[in-house]
């Protein structure tokens, strides 16, 4: 076999090519992501306009991150985390007939169990309020909001879990694009929610909840036709005592554990956060929206294309492969994620400002959002590299280890909390999610060089100093930026201004690290691949891969 040589590593053709089809599903799935973000920062937008941040917004914030956290933790996280290993495995040995009998028995049951946890929600809503913002008890008006709201929106729950089925199912068989499409109609349909029937519902801010659930049916819906082509219909059956239904079950409450990690930090961020001023809330959402843009287009969508080549190769037993592939995916993520947090550091308060301060957002609120959003970028490279260490262990079928580690990173988040929170209001609580974020990830790494043997970290330290080095060039260009004339008034000046600042600072990070290729040249490369198997129908001309 043909091999090419990067530093003193010898790279297989095959390896290059598995990871040519990897960049390739980042791209469409980044693309997809992409346009999910500008939808959602365009949402939040509306949603800042209308409602601004003050006691209607946190309790419909509060009353969101409920059903949302059990979506992270069931639904799209450890459900799609326990089911793509499986998934990939069927199809690997059983071949696609049975692969369609487990999906519909999977989904008979997911359905079942889906419905009950709704229904228990719906019911135990006004008290799950309470124990997420406690320090709301003494204003009966705002948590009886955000308990009627909680009941209106559990539903998601059931059918964003439908909806993260057949995502599995889809990329389980490398198409990437529709599954990554759906969280943009959710964005569509709450802002025409607002737009439409803000006006016509009493207290207006219940138009919100509808738009959620319209948009949780859009997320199921927009998956089916594919499956339908792809022979594999999300239709239930009663089928429970199937071996795969057993083996997701084994599977997805320890990795529901291990996920609930961030998650479990965001629900300690929130409760503390309701100790503090009216609006905080509020700050750390908006915060947590624009850190997440960058995390979600390109962190989580790389770690969501290398899942099921990982889940493949470790059904082969190709171990060496598997932390080849590793190695690369977090090369590349801090290639993307560490410039991306310095940028977020030096200009979060014209980019806060550039998306949310109109209406009721007022220039308080903007300087107040900026301090949360530089406490969560110091950890944006940590929340990525997380999520893809712990994708190795779930494709090798390991869903304890990232428990352990899940545990002492909230356990170090609860303390960092509190430590911070009074010296540092809302910024500390967002910096002590950053810092227990680089926990999580020392002790998975630790964990995984002990099994798979080295990980390649003399390559990952060579491209951390050349990241670095090219990030401090950006970052000078951007503090030369803001030497000069002060920030436009209005919204036209400020986006010519931002792009201007964006486009100058990623020449001189470019021009700072020197890759064979441009940073963003796998994203010219990245085309529509769901129409294609992009791990057995590969192009031969891999070489324009970047040495990261």
């Amino acid at each position: 076999m043909s091999a090419t040589v990067k530093g003193n590593v010898a790279v297989s053709e095959a390896e290059r090519a598995l990871q040519h089809g990897v960049v390739q599903a980042v791209g469409v799935i980044g693309a997809a992501t992409l346009a999910s973000r500008v939808l959602g920062f365009a949402r939040d937008m509306v949603v800042a306009r209308a409602f601004g941040a003050g006691p209607v917004t946190d309790a419909f914030f509060v009353a969101f991150r409920i059903p949302n956290l059990l979506r992270r933790l069931l639904a799209e996280g450890a459900l799609s985390t326990a089911i793509i290993p499986v998934f990939t495995e069927y199809l690997e040995r059983a071949g696609r007939a049975e692969f369609g009998r487990m999906v519909r028995a999977v989904t008979g049951v997911a359905t079942v169990v889906l419905c009950v946890v709704s229904g228990l929600g719906m019911l135990l809503a006004p008290w799950i309020v309470r124990v997420m913002a406690p320090g709301w008890v003494d204003d009966p008006e705002v948590i009886g909001l955000a308990g009627r709201l909680t009941s209106l929106m559990f539903p998601y729950l059931l059918l964003v879990g439908l909806a993260a089925l057949a995502m599995g199912a889809l990329n389980a068989q490398h198409r990437f694009f529709t599954a990554a499409v759906g969280p943009a109609v959710l964005n569509v349909a709450m802002i025409l929610s607002v737009l439409v029937l803000a006006g016509r519902m009493s207290p207006p801010v219940f138009s919100l909840a509808v738009g959620v659930l319209v948009g949780g049916a859009g997320q199921l819906l927009v998956q089916l036709p594919e499956l339908s082509r792809l022979g594999v219909p999300l239709r239930p059956s009663g089928e429970w005592s199937h071996p795969a239904v057993r083996m997701v079950a084994g599977r997805l409450w320890p990795a529901v554990f291990a996920l609930a990690a961030v998650q479990v930090t965001v629900l300690v961020n929130t409760l503390l956060a309701s100790l503090l001023p009216q609006g905080t809330v509020s700050y750390l959402y908006y915060a947590d929206r624009v850190m997440e843009f960058p995390l979600g287009v390109f962190g989580i969508a790389l770690a969501t294309a290398a899942l099921p080549s990982m889940a493949g190769q470790a059904a082969r037993g190709e171990h060496r492969a598997l932390t080849d592939m590793l190695g690369f995916s977090l090369r590349l993520s801090v290639f993307v994620a560490l410039p991306a947090a310095v940028g977020l550091v030096v200009l979060g308060h014209p980019i806060v400002r550039l998306l949310f301060e109109r209406g009721e957002f007022t220039a308080s609120d903007a300087a107040a959002t900026t301090q949360a959003l530089a406490g969560y970028a110091v950890g944006l490279p940590a929340f990525s590299a997380t999520r893809i260490a712990a994708q190795t262990f779930y494709a090798l079928g390991d869903t304890r280890t990232p428990v352990w580690a899940g545990l002492v990173s909230v356990a170090t988040n609860v303390v960092l909390a509190l430590a911070l929170m009074w010296p540092l209001q809302h910024a500390g609580l967002a910096l002590a999610s950053s810092l227990s974020s680089y926990v999580n990830l020392l002790g998975l790494g630790w964990q995984l060089r002990a099994r798979l043997g080295p990980i390649g970290g003399r390559r990952m330290a060579v491209s951390l100093a050349r990241t670095l080095g090219a990030s401090a060039a950006s970052r000078t260009n951007c503090r030369r930026w803001f030497s000069t004339p002060t920030w436009p008034r209005s919204s036209w000046p400020r986006g010519g201004w931002a792009r201007s600042i964006v486009s100058s600072s990623s020449s001189a990070w470019r021009s700072a690290r020197k890759p064979r290729r441009p940073a963003a040249f796998w994203l010219k490369r990245a085309k529509a691949v769901e129409n294609s198997d992009c791990i057995s129908k590969r192009d031969s001309r891999v070489s324009w891969l970047p040495a990261w």
